[in-house]
């Protein structure tokens, strides 16, 4: 296996640079650069503090971590860093709570349990990001598309 190598640097002097927990890790954390609430209904796009360098070839995709997607209702949505990208990583975060329920604590995301809405703290670890080799691909126009068995049958049509 080919050794792939990806710089981040600091654009925040206390940002805390992407890590993986182990080093079979599919991904790196990725971390709050700031203290944000996240209201029930609302989407915000939570800092990082860092940029990073890909190689050729590669592209970065945010991704959700499932502890925070199975104890709360903060929903990480997935994002894609193309390899020319050199600006701040952005994690886009949704609060799906209802308003003005209560959807209790998980560790250190605070929950209003009477309004429902969330505080990420800044350091808290939030997302994963996962680099991802990108095939060379050239598209070009067709005039017919094949016939096949399913054809153009698609959500819900093999019947989940």
């Amino acid at each position: 296996m080919r050794l792939i190598k990806v710089g981040f640097k600091k654009l925040k002097e206390d940002a805390i640079l992407p890590v993986k927990a182990h080093p079979t890790d599919s991904g790196f954390d990725l971390f709050a650069n700031e203290d944000v609430i996240i209201e029930p209904g609302g989407t915000t796009v939570v800092k990082t503090g860092v940029a990073i360098k890909l190689p050729p070839g590669y592209e970065a995709q945010v991704r959700p971590r499932s502890g925070i997607t199975s104890k709360t209702k903060l929903r990480v949505q997935l994002g894609t860093i193309d390899q020319d990208y050199t600006g701040e990583i952005g994690i886009i975060v949704d609060n799906i709570a209802p308003h003005g329920r209560s959807v209790g604590y998980y560790g250190s995301y605070d929950c209003d349990t009477v309004s429902g809405a969330y505080k990420v703290k800044k350091g808290d670890r939030l997302a994963q990001l996962v680099i991802v080799p990108m095939p060379a691909v050239e598209s070009y126009i067709i005039d017919e598309l094949p016939v096949t068995d399913r054809g153009a049958n698609g959500f819900g049509s093999t019947g989940y």
